[in-house]
């Protein structure tokens, strides 16, 4: 479905299930982020009335999931802890394309979101698969398909908005890049390495 061209080590899920902490901590504010680039969407596209609405109900989705991911962390007796720089998202950011048209900066920005959360999914889907807990189990197999529907949704909207042709070639361009960059944080605990 996503087409990412590097899977994820599955061998990552080990590092994550050896610090909970650190991984709740990094995914309550991977959530944060994410409502914080809905609202950003919003602010510089709001001439796109559909990308508003649409992203004003992402921003309350994603602020749920942070609030979830934070109950789990004070029910395991875990503080949240400071924000985290997320060096992937980064890294993502630096291929963004910069003065081009409205329509080029926001299939990117539609794009690189997209991205992140189709990551996020695969990530998910495997703590859902392996770790010991059956409770977080569950919890990330519900945000697993969550994650899915936000990266159908990234994908939709570039190409409602700027044309499917461009969009589809512009994400193989994505892929491609995404895949070099995920073999500097193969090791990383982290949701994103």
């Amino acid at each position: 479905m996503f087409r990412l061209q590097l899977p994820t080590d599955p061998r990552w899920v080990n590092l994550a299930a050896q610090d909970l902490e650190e991984i709740l901590t990094d995914h309550a504010w991977c959530e944060q982020k994410a409502a914080s680039s809905a609202i950003s969407l919003m602010v510089q596209f709001s001439e796109f009335p559909e990308l508003v609405e649409q992203m004003s109900a992402l921003v309350k989705e994603e602020m749920e999931h942070f609030q979830r991911v934070f109950y789990l962390l004070k029910d395991r007796g875990f503080s949240l802890g400071r924000e985290r720089k997320d060096a992937y998202v980064g890294s993502l950011l630096d291929f963004q394309r910069k003065g081009q048209s409205v329509l080029y900066r926001l299939r990117d920005k539609l794009l690189m979101a997209a991205l992140i959360e189709a990551r996020s999914c695969e990530r998910f889907r495997l703590l859902s698969e392996q770790l010991p807990d059956p409770d977080l189990k569950a919890f990330y197999r519900e945000l697993m398909e969550s994650e899915a529907a936000h990266y159908t949704l990234f994908i939709t909207l570039a190409r409602d908005l700027t044309g499917r042709g461009a969009t589809d070639e512009r994400w193989k361009e994505w892929l491609d890049y995404e895949a070099g960059i995920l073999l500097q944080f193969s090791q990383g605990k982290g949701i994103h390495g």
